[in-house]
C-alpha cells in the first residue's frame, strides 16, 4: 500500500492510486461476473477498492510522471478506464454469445414468449438464456478465468504503462472481429438443438401431409419442448467443451489486445 515512512501519502501517490483504481474499475465493470446489476453497487465499490489496494504495491514501481494539469489528468484517467473496459470486453463477448444461444434455443423450443428477469442486465430475457448464462458463469468461475483477467490487469503495466494507451485502426478491427464472433460461437453452442428440432419439424411436416387429420399445432409444441430438453441434456458436455475452448482462447486474445493497445500497435 502507501509507504509507511510518511504519515500521509503524497499527492503523486494519490494520483497514481486513482489511475490504478480507474483501470481496475473498467475491467470489473465489463466482466459479466462482476458487472451488470447482479452485484450491488456497494459491493462493487468495495471489491474494486480492495483489489486496487492489493495491486497498487505491485505496480507502484512503474508509476510515471503524473501531469499537474487537471484536464490532462482527467484524459489520462479516461484512458486507464478504457484499458480495463477493453480487457473485460473479451469475456463479455463469450457471455453475449451464450445469451444469443439461449435466445435461439428458446425460439426453437417454443419458449419465445417465456421470459425471466435477468439481474445482470436488469431486463427481461429468454428463460433459456438465463439458464445457459448461469451454466457459463459456473464454468467461468470453475476454470478460474476471472483470475486470468486479474493477473492480466497486473501484467498490463509491464507492456502497457500508464498513459501509453492509444486507439488505432488495428485495434478497432480486432474489437470488431472479436464482437462478430458472438454469432459464430452462438450458432456452435445452439447447433445440437437447432439441428435436432429442424429434423423434428421436417418429420412432423411429412406426417402432417401423410395424416391430414392430425392436429399439428397440438403435437408440435410439447414434442419440441421434450426433444429440446432431451438434446440439451445429452449435449451438455459439448456445450461445456465449446465454452472451454472459447475461454481458453482468451489468453491469446489478451496478448494480442495488449500489443494493439501499446505504443507499437
Amino acid at each position: 500500500m502507501f509507504p509507511l515512512a510518511t504519515p500521509f501519502p503524497t499527492p503523486h501517490e494519490v494520483a497514481f492510486f486513482a489511475l490504478v483504481l480507474g483501470r481496475m474499475a473498467g475491467i470489473f465493470s465489463s466482466i459479466p461476473l462482476f458487472g451488470g446489476r447482479r452485484v450491488p453497487m456497494n459491493i462493487k465499490v468495495v471489491v474494486v477498492f480492495a483489489m486496487t489496494l492489493v495491486c497498487y504495491p505491485i505496480v507502484k514501481a512503474k508509476a510515471p510522471q503524473i501531469p499537474d494539469d487537471a484536464l490532462a489528468f482527467a484524459m489520462l484517467m479516461i484512458q486507464e478506464t478504457l484499458v480495463g473496459i477493453c480487457l473485460g470486453i473479451l469475456s463479455l463477448v463469450v457471455f453475449a454469445a451464450v445469451e444469443f444461444c439461449g435466445q435461439i434455443v428458446g425460439v426453437q423450443m417454443g419458449f419465445s414468449i417465456v421470459t425471466e428477469f435477468d439481474p445482470a442486465q436488469g431486463s427481461q430475457m429468454s428463460i433459456m438464456s438465463v439458464f445457459q448464462e448461469m451454466l457459463a458463469t459456473l464454468l467461468f468461475v470453475t476454470l478460474g478465468v476471472h483470475h486470468l483477467f486479474i493477473s492480466a490487469l497486473v501484467d498490463s503495466y509491464n507492456v502497457l504503462p500508464v498513459g501509453t494507451w492509444h486507439m488505432s485502426e488495428e485495434l478497432l478491427q480486432f474489437l470488431t472481429v472479436t464482437m462478430g464472433e458472438v454469432f459464430v460461437l452462438a450458432v456452435k453452442l445452439a447447433a445440437p438443438v437447432m439441428v435436432s428440432l429442424l429434423a423434428t419439424t421436417v418429420v412432423i411436416g411429412i406426417m402432417a401431409r401423410s395424416f391430414p387429420q392430425m392436429n399439428v399445432f397440438i403435437v408440435t409444441m410439447p414434442l419440441n419442448i421434450g426433444i429440446g430438453f432431451l438434446i440439451l441434456g445429452f449435449s451438455i458436455a459439448v456445450f461445456f467443451h465449446t465454452l472451454q475452448g472459447a475461454f481458453g482462447n482468451l489468453q491469446l486474445q489478451l496478448q494480442t489486445l495488449f500489443r494493439l493497445m501499446g505504443p507499437g500497435g
